[in-house]
Order: C-alpha cells, then sequence, then structure tokens
C-alpha cells in the first residue's frame, strides 16, 4: 500500500450533501491539495439505521432536530451508480478512489469497482459478518479504531488475519466531531504498533492541522482528515472538516515533514559541511611564537576558523616544539 511517503487520505465522507456535482468538486480539491486517495461512505440508509436509531449529539448540533438519524443520513445517501461515476472521474483525476462502506451490499458493489484498499471505520470494529465479509477480500485493510479498546481491535485483528485480509494498517482515532486536544492520546498510537506489530497512522477529528502533522512525527504513515468545500454548509460532518486552503496547508506540512524526517543517521548534511570551517575553531598562535619555542597555554589558544588542528588535539600539541615562526592568529601547523 505505503511507497515511501505518508498515505494521505482525504476524507470527503458525506460532505457532498447527497450532491454528485458536489462530490466532484471535493475530488478536484483533494487532488489540488496534493492528498493520495479522497475517501467517501457508501451505504443503503435502511440497511445501515434503524428508524429507532438516535442522532449522535455532535450531529443535532448541526442538523435539523425535527428528523431521525435515518432521515438525516437518507438525504445524505448516493447511489451506487453515482460512485461509480465517480469512481470514473477519479480516475481521469488521477487520484485514488475509495469509499468506506457502512453495509454488505455495498462491500459487494464496491469490490465489483476493484478498490485497492479498503477502509474500516471505527462504528464497525465489532460487526463480525461486516469483518469477515471485508477480509475474505484478501486486499489491503486500513482499520480505525475511535471508542475502542486493546481488546477491541486484537479480536477485530483476529478476524481480518485469520479470514485472509491484506496487509493491515490501523489507524489511532477519537470518535467526537470535532475532537477536545485533551482527548487525542496521541501516544496511544505507538502502542497500537508496539502491540500488534502494524503499520499505523491517525485518523484525525480534531479542528486543526496540527495533530495530524505531530502523528506524522511519531511515525503514522497514513493520515485520514476529513475536509469540505465550505465549514459553514449545513451537515453533521462539515463543522469538523478543513476547507481547501487548511487542507492544502495540513498536506505541505506533512511533505515537509517527511523531508526533515530523514534517514536516522547522526551525521553532518551536504547543506551544512560548508559551514564548518566558519562555525567550528582551531588551534591559533595567541601570540608571535618563535620556531623552537614549546607550545604552552601562554602562547596557545582556540578561535575560528575551523580549518586547522581541531582543539580536540590540544593536550597533544601542548609540551610539542614550535617547527617555525607563527604570526599572532595565525593557525598552528606541525
Amino acid at each position: 500500500m505505503m511507497e515511501k511517503k505518508v498515505f494521505i487520505i482525504a476524507e470527503a465522507g458525506i460532505n457532498h450533501n447527497g450532491s454528485v456535482s458536489l462530490a466532484k468538486q471535493l475530488i478536484d480539491v483533494a487532488k489540488k491539495a496534493g492528498a493520495d486517495a479522497v475517501k467517501f461512505q457508501t451505504f443503503i440508509s435502511e440497511n445501515v439505521i434503524s428508524k429507532h436509531a438516535l442522532k449522535a449529539e455532535y450531529q443535532n448540533k448541526y442538523t435539523s432536530l425535527n428528523e431521525s438519524q435515518l432521515e438525516m443520513v437518507k438525504k445524505l445517501e448516493l447511489s451506487f451508480n453515482d460512485f461509480r461515476e465517480l469512481s470514473e472521474y477519479c480516475k481521469k483525476k488521477d487520484i485514488e478512489f475509495m469509499s468506506t462502506a457502512f453495509d454488505l451490499d455495498s462491500i459487494d458493489f464496491l469490490a465489483s469497482l476493484e478498490m485497492r484498499i479498503w477502509k474500516i471505520p471505527s462504528g464497525e470494529i465489532t460487526n463480525l459478518p461486516y469483518l469477515n465479509k471485508i477480509a475474505k477480500l484478501k486486499k489491503p485493510v486500513i482499520l480505525s479504531t475511535g471508542m475502542s479498546t486493546m481488546d477491541d481491535i486484537k479480536s477485530a485483528v483476529n478476524v481480518l488475519i485469520n479470514n485472509g485480509a491484506g496487509e493491515l494498517t490501523i489507524l489511532h482515532c477519537t470518535t467526537e466531531y470535532p475532537t477536545p486536544y485533551e482527548n487525542v492520546n496521541l501516544k496511544a498510537m505507538n502502542t497500537i504498533k508496539d502491540e500488534f506489530g502494524v503499520k499505523v497512522g491517525y485518523s484525525d477529528h480534531t479542528s486543526g492541522i496540527e495533530i495530524p502533522i505531530a502523528a506524522v512525527a511519531l511515525g503514522a504513515i497514513v493520515i485520514e482528515k476529513h475536509f469540505t468545500i465550505d465549514r459553514n454548509m449545513v451537515g453533521p460532518d462539515h463543522k469538523a472538516s478543513l476547507e481547501p486552503s487548511e487542507f492544502k496547508a495540513m498536506v505541505d506540512s506533512i511533505r515537509c515533514l517527511e523531508l526533515a524526517l530523514g534517514n536516522g543517521i547522526k551525521q553532518p548534511a551536504e547543506s551544512e559541511r560548508k559551514n564548518m570551517a566558519v562555525a567550528r575553531k582551531s588551534i591559533i598562535a595567541k601570540r608571535d611564537i618563535k620556531s623552537g619555542e614549546i607550545f604552552c597555554e601562554e602562547n596557545l589558544t582556540v578561535k575560528r576558523p575551523g580549518n586547522g588542528i581541531s582543539p580536540m588535539k590540544w593536550f597533544e600539541v601542548i609540551g610539542m616544539v614550535a617547527p617555525r615562526d607563527f604570526e599572532e592568529d595565525e593557525l598552528i601547523e606541525l
């Protein structure tokens, strides 16, 4: 799944508001920002949500109070034909198409599109029939772990591995929109990495771009982040999403950080080698020294530039005989 860079997923989700045209605009934004993939959510509302299901607190806050969760989500549903069109549009724009399935029929449909990577959302981590069906596709899987304990993750991982899932990447996540910083617990990402021996990443629901950037610094190889055309649009996820300029700033920052992380070998960088002689020091004549004098602390000192004898050889030089005359501030030569 991964090459040499962080795999950045632009999470369009349901921020298309049920419009294919808006979904295409989101694809354009993701491509322009430099994301590797754009991801939607594919579902048949009646297969996912019962008519008695209540809306989450954040959903009530940003949508009408006079509708059920099913009624809210139904308005955000795109057809399978719509997703086929969006998949083709992604190919045309040269960005990877992804969509999270929320029911078994949607898994079958997305499989028909030959989707390369499968993203399992946090809410399905305890859905055994769902996990089993995706695992049997034998494709790479990205698993989000919002609301999960380590035991929840372990159970899901066992189902996926035992049923043939491909390469597994686990994303740390907090399922709150937006997530308060004090609830991020970013260090848990590497707890997951150590426990399961898998590649890890981070699915972010905070309101800014700092946390996903920090996640990359801590070793995330996948970043997922919601984005929208306009945060003021009506809908459950817009308020916790980045606008286009913010999303691009996040991607650019991550790409810079990737370069900055380097290979971990501590050695002088090529760009700094030219500064070594300027910034370091050498053993220098403190005053005029005559040939045959004994070098001592009274006639030697340490000053820039650093292209002479290193001061690390100070005690080797002390006590030696000056091979010639030296003027004050002249580099000592032996």
